[in-house]
């Protein structure tokens, strides 16, 4: 009953809000649609018509709320054209719903929150729990997306062909930004996929195409990258019968099928790389070779110091544990990333393979009390255990 409704709840938002148009009163309106749903659906069984029993029921509590709100609202209700909730391809309403919640009159975060809230059909406490902040905080957020988009004019409408590109950038990013955040959430990491797909129905750009397959490639892995108790098992060391391989096969496909289709760019590359991971059988034979060749294209291409370390590591499986750490020196001079537990923890693993063991655990040690999260600060205080038994 829960997936149907998050499943449902974009579909049904954006119906009413392309009648309506207003979002902060249509979101309220499906709000109850979809709380009236899960009180009276476990008892008279769920409609023949799901989703058009949630537009009508969303229709019939948006004319009360106009109706006690002032005589505009009333007017623009008594004059929209009733065909206006008449069916429509469930994807056009989700997408269009998608362009709006990251138009780029919305910063990042709150464009994340709303897109979560209105797309993703997550409560507002779930959002809050997943970027660890209080609920209050996350319900401001909200409520100022909300507020811009009611302000600004911004239409429920896809956007003009002379800003496709900016805003199909600006959703690329936000369900990036989701899908990160869903690592250690499969749910975020779920819904991400889901609307990533409906992106890529719409437009099948490379890109889009690239997003979709890195995200494949990389949920891939979930069930082996932890172990019963909940513990980082990393990469070298998962059991790879329990990689999704249809998952696999399915990335694989989509990133080959998108290089030979225009230019290539970073979600592409970096798709890539997952899949030279996701390729071999077994961990001695990645070919690291390719893996460090595509991190170079990708770090000449966007400058980011994340894909320094990252090609520091299959620098150092090319050319050995001196060869990475070397490109790791001039990172701890970079304001993005200088003091940061991932420099240490690389850091760390580095000296580990070179057998440098006090430097490894020193490292270990400053990346544990670095990070946030309680799982990679045990993994690493583990990492620092194993290396130093006498303490």
């Amino acid at each position: 009953m829960d997936a149907l409704l998050r499943e449902l709840a974009p579909v049904v938002l954006g119906a009413t809000v392309r009648r309506y148009r207003d979002f902060p009163a249509a979101e309220d309106a499906v709000q109850e649609a979809l709380l009236a749903a899960s009180r009276q659906w476990p008892i008279d069984g769920v409609p023949d018509n799901p989703r058009g029993w949630l537009i009508q029921v969303a229709a019939r509590r948006f004319a009360d709320q106009a109706r006690a709100d002032i005589a505009r609202k009333r007017r623009e209700l008594e004059a929209a054209p009733d065909d206006e909730l008449a069916p429509t391809p469930e994807e056009d309403d989700t997408l269009t719903l998608l362009l709006m919640c990251c138009h780029p009159a919305l910063t990042r975060p709150t464009a994340i929150a709303l897109t979560l809230r209105a797309v993703g059909g997550l409560t507002t406490a779930a959002i809050a729990r997943a970027f660890l902040v209080p609920e209050t905080t996350m319900a401001q957020r909200i409520s100022r997306a909300k507020q811009t988009i009611q302000q600004s004019g911004i239409p429920f409408a896809p956007p003009a062909p002379d800003e496709l590109d900016a805003r199909l950038d600006a959703v690329l990013h936000v369900l990036y930004l989701i899908f990160n955040e869903g690592y250690e959430r499969a749910e975020l990491a779920r819904d991400a996929i889901r609307m990533t797909r409906t992106v890529h129905a719409a437009f099948a750009r490379p890109e889009v195409a690239g997003l979709l397959a890195l995200m494949l490639l990389t949920d891939a892995r979930r069930d082996a990258r932890s172990g019963p108790g909940g513990e980082i098992v990393p990469l070298d060391e998962q059991d790879r019968d329990r990689w999704d391989r249809a998952a696999i096969a399915e990335g694989v496909a989509l990133i080959t099928g998108a290089f030979p289709r225009g230019a290539v760019g970073p979600y592409q590359l970096q798709a890539a790389i997952a899949a030279v991971h996701d390729a071999a059988p077994r961990v001695e034979d990645t070919d690291w070779g390719e893996i460090l060749a595509l991190y170079g294209v990708l770090e000449r291409m966007t400058g980011n110091p994340v894909v320094t370390l990252n090609r520091a590591v299959a620098a150092a499986m090319v050319h050995g544990p001196a060869a990475g750490l070397a490109m790791l020196a001039p990172l701890d001079d970079d304001p993005r990333l200088s003091g940061h537990h991932r420099l240490a923890a690389i850091r760390a693993h580095l000296h580990e393979r070179a057998g440098d063991r006090d430097a490894a655990v020193r490292h270990y040690r400053i990346a544990a009390a670095g990070t946030t999260s309680t799982v990679e600060r045990d993994y690493l205080i583990a990492r620092a255990a194993r290396l130093s038994p006498e303490d």
